[in-house]
């Protein structure tokens, strides 16, 4: 299966209380249908101290998003879109803009 969104492609997160964000994905999980979008789903987690390098303390991070509750920004339109698949005269399958019809892959 083609995977619909992909790193570095721009998102807006439609559910949760993070709705109305925009970000990066920074990493995809296609095993568990998850993406981690950068500034997005900032969580607090406590660290203990691992040697003179890493100091304890509360550390904040990005969690990741399912991927029902993150919709594909296209580049051209600059608005949230569903992405659709296209079969190029040279036989590669490339992504759509459902809305303006222009390639972004």
């Amino acid at each position: 299966m083609a995977a619909k969104i992909k790193k570095n492609d721009s998102v807006l997160v439609i559910a949760g209380r993070e709705r109305g964000k925009r970000g990066k994905v920074a990493q995809v999980f296609p095993a568990t249908a998850r993406v981690l979008v950068e500034g997005v789903n900032i969580v607090k987690r406590h660290a203990r101290p691992r040697g003179a390098t890493q100091p304890g303390g509360i550390v904040e991070k990005e969690a990741s998003l399912h991927l029902s509750n993150v919709m594909l920004v296209c580049n051209k339109c600059d608005h949230p879109v569903r992405a659709g698949f296209k079969a190029l005269d040279d036989g590669s399958k490339v992504r759509i803009c459902r809305r303006c019809g222009e390639v972004i892959d």
